[in-house]
């Protein structure tokens, strides 16, 4: 109540914002007359001078305060470059917008605030220091599309624009980020990230440093898609037979008897008499007597029945996958895309391979990792825009230090969102669906269809085919002509399906989309630039396109008359963003629009979070089953489940990245002595202090501190150091030798040991280093450093993921799983750091021994590394 009072008053913390920003758009209007008489050259002049201005302040901070002192003007120029080369100009609330992602934080806009035109201003300027700007969206196409729609603007301005594509060769990504502003997505920019710190030259890696990025679509992205890591793998030797194995026992095993899962937190688990069941099969299958499945040395076994059961009754065909040429292919459960070469981890890839009768593919072993949340923070600055991110605002500020601003709209909202209605069963909740496309239709009123699954897509086109409706369908199976199908959605009678997302980043206009309409006419008719020649080809572009603009124009007219794009909902999504960004697909720019979701007492959401409650009202108040319901407490029951599972996620994303800041760590300090290595640093003393390590942990080994010292295996230090290091080590094998020997710099005898190793270690270096000349020498160790490092780094990775698939279960012991992965993390990184040293080391002497060799022969093999 208070609360309410004060915001009356003083205006929420969100008005407050925007009113800060209002004198900065003042400033920006004030100049527009000035920079409309500035020809071309005047504004790259400017252009020019910002950047000669830049390049004299080394410090990033400094950079960022210059740019606040600049921004006005940067702004205007951009504005003007819009109208000269785009014919758009840049409204209020898209400066505001642009001011905000300039400041590092979120832009909340509407679908249709031209979000797309409102990133060439703080890209422009922040661009202008001289070190690159990244520009995320959520596929190739928008980044394509983006990079070469706003292209002219900065291009206008003397600045190269970029795009990123999957299958693009590494020369040609090189060139890609060495110009001002890129534009790829985000596995596109985190992939070549992990890439370049396996590179194994300086010349091979692509990514500049990482200064300032626009996240289009952060939602999506940084909330979304944070849940699944990036990771690149390798075949790792692995027998794949146990899936068959367990897929056959899971097959004679029964629901609720012999196992039970959870839908919720997608687990399975054995009953007693599952597990009993399971013995019985083995016994049957192997001969085994008294088989039992908890001995340690099946444990594969039993975790690959585990993951059978999961791929059989938690993940399902069309909805969680899909089989395409002879291979399981992950649907995005959010913007229900095919994602090809991505697997599911820890054998459910493999258990789903199984389960579908398909070749079973090798386990991977990860080489390289990191989540999205961590590589978004190696910016040093990051902002994002979106159509919906208030209700995860507190996971924005919490993950990654982002506020967010809700822009105000251009033009009004007056879409009209109508309450959900309820049906007890799926079939009649679609055959009221079915009905209420046929009503629009039949009227001309364009139709857009949300579905939560494949499935649900084409069950909904078969009903729509049998009433002789036509439309179009856009799910997984179809997305490379979503773009198109989408910019059409608003023509008469069009009805188009889409799974959740689908189509993102693409406007729906109302009467369709002239630019769209005019690709496809001159495709169909065959006339391209290389047939009729580009001059042709422009002219016969503008006539077709001014035919297709009056054609649209009337559309329009009659589509807004009808009330404008008709938005329908199939059923509620886990995030409540998800569905706010399926409405904002209507009354975009203050045009007309209406929307509604029809549910169902079966729907996932429902089934699973608290329909009971509702259906036991639909039935003592006796609900015929095609009579949907609207309820306020129902409406109430669907948020709270939303809320509750928002919740959820959070956690799984929070939990990930709990593990991930263990790794995120190590792979700092690994990746940086990567670089220094690339750089070509001088490791000489690093290496000599290598030697002592190896030297330490030689005594520790066969003089134990602990150890009376005539019990110290002498005889075997010397034994095993020669054999190692192939040269003889001044070692006395008896221990009243070592007393009597005087060794400069020694305290006591474990210190005469060490002294004695590490100086013969030394002496054979140093004579090698003369042998090759110092700069072939800093070759041959900057190669042997990479090659160890890179080694022994992916067995830690593998073995980090092995504790971390078992971890789980300390839980049950009342220990934190995450502290307990901490503690064994770090006993492992210095494991590896003993490796790394050791390897270094034992490399550096192997490769002496070869040349050696050599010589001998008379081989002329010195050069080769």
């Amino acid at each position: 109540m208070f609360n309410a009072i004060l915001t009356k008053i003083f205006g929420s913390k969100n008005e407050r914002e925007i009113k800060k920003l209002k004198p900065i758009v003042e400033k920006i209007n004030a100049l527009e007359k000035e920079f409309e008489k500035k020809s071309r050259e005047e504004l790259l002049s400017l252009t020019a001078k910002w950047k000669e201005e830049f390049s004299k302040i080394e410090d990033d901070k400094k950079k960022f305060e210059y740019m606040d002192k600049i921004l006005p003007e940067a702004f205007a120029a951009v504005r003007e470059a819009a109208k000269r080369t785009l014919g758009m100009r840049h409204y209020d609330v898209q400066l505001i917008g642009g001011i905000v992602l300039h400041q590092g934080k979120i832009a909340e806009m509407k679908t249709g605030e031209g979000k797309t035109l409102v990133a060439t201003l703080p890209v422009y300027l922040n661009a202008l220091a001289g070190k690159g700007v990244h520009v995320v969206t959520v596929n190739d196409y928008l980044a394509k599309r983006d990079a070469e729609w706003m292209g002219p603007v900065y291009n206008y301005l003397g600045l190269t624009v970029g795009y990123l594509q999957n299958q693009m060769e590494k020369e040609e990504r090189k060139e890609m980020y060495s110009r001002d502003i890129t534009y790829g997505t985000n596995s596109e920019f985190g992939f070549d990230y992990l890439r370049d710190n396996m590179a194994f030259t300086k010349d091979e890696k692509v990514q500049r440093e990482l200064f300032y990025a626009i996240v289009d679509e952060a939602d999506s992205i940084l909330i979304d898609e944070a849940r699944t890591p990036l990771i690149i793998s390798g075949p790792a030797e692995e027998n794949v037979d146990i899936y068959y194995i367990a897929d056959a026992i899971v097959r004679q095993l029964k629901k609720d008897e012999h196992f039970e899962v959870d839908e919720k937190t997608k687990t399975a688990v054995l009953t007693d008499a599952g597990i009993r069941r399971v013995e019985e099969i083995v016994s049957q299958m192997t001969g085994i007597k008294d088989f039992n499945l908890y001995d340690p040395k099946f444990s594969d076994l039993l975790h690959a029945i585990i993951q059978s059961l999961r791929a059989h009754h938690l993940f399902k065909k069309d909805i969680d996958y899909v089989v395409k040429d002879g291979k399981v292919v992950i649907v995005d459960e959010f913007t229900g895309r095919l994602m090809p070469g991505r697997r599911w981890s820890d054998g459910l890839h493999q258990a789903v391979e199984a389960k579908e009768g398909v070749k079973i593919e090798a386990e991977n072993q990860t080489l390289a990792t990191i989540t999205l949340q961590n590589y978004f923070r190696l910016y040093k600055k990051l902002a994002g825009m979106t159509g919906t991110a208030e209700t995860e605002a507190a996971e924005l500020k919490e993950i990654y230090g982002l506020d967010v601003v809700v822009i105000p709209t251009n033009k009004p909202v007056i879409r009209i969102d109508h309450p959900d209605l309820i049906f007890k069963t799926k079939k009649a909740k679609f055959n009221a669906v079915v009905k209420e496309i046929e009503k629009n239709y039949k009227i001309g009123r364009p139709v857009l269809v949300g579905t939560g699954s494949i499935e649900d897509s084409e069950y909904l086109s078969y009903l729509l085919k049998k009433k002789g409706i036509p439309h179009q369908v856009l799910n997984a199976k179809h997305h490379e002509r979503e773009a198109e199908i989408v910019a059409q959605a608003g023509r008469l009678h069009a009805v188009t399906i889409a799974t959740n997302m689908a189509g993102r980043g693409t406007d729906i206009l109302l009467g369709g989309n002239p630019e769209f309409l005019t690709k496809k006419e001159l495709e169909r008719k065959g006339i391209t630039p290389e047939k009729v020649g580009e001059e042709e080809y422009q002219r016969i572009y503008k006539e077709t396109l001014e035919k297709f603009k009056k054609i649209t124009e009337e559309e329009r007219k009659k589509v807004v008359e009808l009330g404008g794009l008709y938005v329908i909902g199939t059923e509620r999504h886990e995030s409540r963003r998800i569905d706010n960004q399926l409405r904002g697909r209507a009354g975009r720019q203050g045009d007309p629009g209406e929307s509604r979701f029809f549910l169902s007492l079966e729907d996932n959401l429902l089934r699973l979070f608290g329909s009971d409650r509702v259906k036991r009202m639909m039935e003592m108040m006796n609900i015929p089953e095609d009579e949907p319901i609207t309820h306020k407490m129902v409406t109430k029951a669907l948020e709270n489940a939303q809320k509750r599972v928002e919740q959820q996620n959070f956690q799984i994303r929070k939990r990930l990245l709990e593990y991930d800041e263990v790794y995120n760590v190590q792979r700092k300090v690994i990746y940086e002595q990567r670089n220094k290595i690339l750089e070509g640093e001088d490791f000489k003393e690093d290496i000599i202090g290598f030697m002592e390590d190896v030297a330490w942990e030689m005594v520790d080994s066969f003089a134990p501190e602990n150890v009376l010292p005539d019990e110290w295996n002498l005889k075997e230090l010397k034994k095993t150091l020669e054999s190692r290091f192939g040269f003889e080590f001044p070692i006395p094998e008896k221990y009243e030798e070592l007393m009597e020997l005087s060794v400069e710099g020694a305290h006591d005898d474990r210190e005469k040991l060490v002294k004695l190793i590490h100086n013969r270690l030394v002496e054979e270096y140093e004579k090698m280093e003369e042998l090759l000349g110092k700069g072939q020498m800093r070759e041959v160790e900057r190669m042997i450093m990479l090659q160890t490092l890179d080694h022994f780094w992916r067995q830690h990775l593998r073995a980090l993921d092995h504790i971390k698939e078992s971890i789980g279960w300390r839980g049950y012991g009342q220990k934190d799983p995450v502290v307990e992965f901490k503690k064994e993390a770090f006993q492992l990184f210095e494991e590896l750091i003993s490796n790394i040293e050791n390897g270094t080391v034992d490399g550096l002497f192997n490769y002496y021994r070869f040349i050696q060799s050599q010589m001998e022969e008379g081989s002329s093999a010195i050069t080769s590394v």
